[in-house]
């Protein structure tokens, strides 16, 4: 006898872990660490820059801070879950782009501080320097993606790639971010195997420039130096030793012509750090102040919205460029090497995921983030410590500023995305 019940020909309903599992497919390769510590950092940003603003009673540079990052990270998670290899693609039309922007802010942007950076979008204040760092970073890496750096040509032509918006950006002016531009085209470009005498040569008239006027001795034994590195490293040894000799003589005379292009501010910021106490109520307060703030901190701090300095508003725009004094006096040293720590370990992700990343490509996207990122922190955090002139260089992830958050998140996006498209491990 047959059974009358009916046979069932309903689907076996999918197990919990699968469900997780395809709620997670196609970030299954994500450095999570790399992901998880910008987004504590952020945090971190907004917790301090509410500090620094509770004296006016205005939290709301800390929550736009924390609901943008909030909004960013989306954006980097769909980035990720892209391949990379779209930018490689697209890579002109992105630097075209990239250009284009910047002569717009030439042209209808507004000022502020004594430059021109920004574009009125929507309400909003965009800046597009911040994002042509993430336009040079893809038109370099495409550019450089066969090593071509170890060549005179390609090297020509990676500088030729970085020239236009170099200038586009030096012109607003703006001098932090140019020093950004050529700090991630270094560093791509010794990624991609570039005779370490030739970065060094390409430095020389800037040291040439700056050593005329410090010391005339060490600016002639600089110029020697230079004609050693030639004689090694480049083509033709005699003709090549000769024009960098007279390059460097000639980038000394020269530094009076370009110390006459730069703004009054900036010229202050270039020197004050040396001795601030020439202008203490001027070009100097910024530096002295902060060398209080981070000093008092001594090594547990005063307290989060304890400190005098920073609660006192001592510190001008502290919650953007000089927000690390703000680690310092109410964190202590304590706080600073756990932010420096965090910072240390997102360098080390990175490059871990340059190493084992699929192709040349992917590689350098990756090197080129680490040296935005690299430069970043470090001019910034000796700025405030006084080794290092003000430029007015965020600090990653920490600092307030729309525009400088959305492109660290997006440049966030793109390494992850290099680490989830490589080849998976059996």
């Amino acid at each position: 006898m047959f059974s009358r019940s009916r046979p069932s020909y309903a689907m076996p309903r999918p197990s919990l872990r699968k469900r997780w599992r395809g709620l997670f497919q196609g970030w299954q390769s994500l450095d999570w660490l790399l992901l998880l510590l910008p987004v504590a950092v952020t945090i971190f940003g907004s917790v301090v820059i509410g500090s620094t603003q509770r004296h006016n009673g205005d939290p709301g540079f800390a929550i736009n801070h924390l609901i943008l990052g909030g909004l960013s990270l989306p954006i980097t998670l769909w980035i990720a879950r892209c391949r990379y290899r779209i930018f490689f693609q697209w890579r002109w039309v992105i630097y075209a782009v990239t250009n284009l922007s910047l002569i717009a802010v030439m042209v209808m942007g507004t000022s502020g501080l004594g430059a021109q950076r920004w574009i009125p979008i929507a309400g909003f204040n965009v800046q597009p320097s911040e994002f042509a760092k993430l336009g040079l970073i893809i038109t370099l890496a495409a550019t450089l993606k066969d090593r071509d750096g170890s060549t005179l040509p390609g090297l020509c032509k990676a500088l030729a790639i970085t020239a236009v918006p170099w200038a586009l950006v030096f012109l607003q002016p703006d001098l932090g971010t140019s020093l950004v531009f050529g700090a991630i085209t270094l560093g791509m470009l010794y990624w991609s195997n570039t005779n370490p005498g030739w970065l060094v040569l390409m430095m020389s008239p800037l040291v040439a420039a700056i050593l005329f006027h410090l010391s005339l001795p060490t600016w002639m034994a600089w110029v020697g130096l230079m004609g050693l590195v030639a004689w090694r490293t480049l083509p033709w040894p005699l003709f090549s030793t000769v024009a960098a000799v007279g390059v460097n003589l000639v980038a000394g005379q020269l530094g009076n012509l370009l110390w006459g292009l730069l703004k009054d501010y900036q010229k202050d910021r270039l020197i004050l750090f040396l001795d601030p106490d020439k202008d203490p109520l001027g070009g100097g307060y910024h530096l002295i102040q902060s060398r209080i703030a981070i000093g008092a901190g001594e090594l547990w701090g005063r307290g989060l919205y304890q400190g005098t300095q920073t609660q006192l508003s001592f510190i001008p725009e502290q919650h953007t460029d000089f927000i690390f004094s703000a680690v310092g006096e109410e964190l202590g040293f304590i706080g600073a090497i756990g932010l420096l720590t965090a910072f240390w370990l997102i360098c080390l992700r990175l490059i871990a995921i340059a190493q084992r990343a699929q192709d040349n490509f992917g590689s350098l996207l990756a090197i080129g983030v680490l040296s935005m990122i690299v430069f970043q922190v470090v001019v910034n955090i000796c700025m405030t410590i006084g080794l290092a002139p003000v430029t007015g260089i965020p600090l990653p992830w920490m600092s307030y500023g729309r525009s400088a958050l959305l492109t660290n998140f997006i440049a966030l996006g793109l390494v992850e995305s290099v680490a989830n498209h490589r080849p998976r491990r059996r």
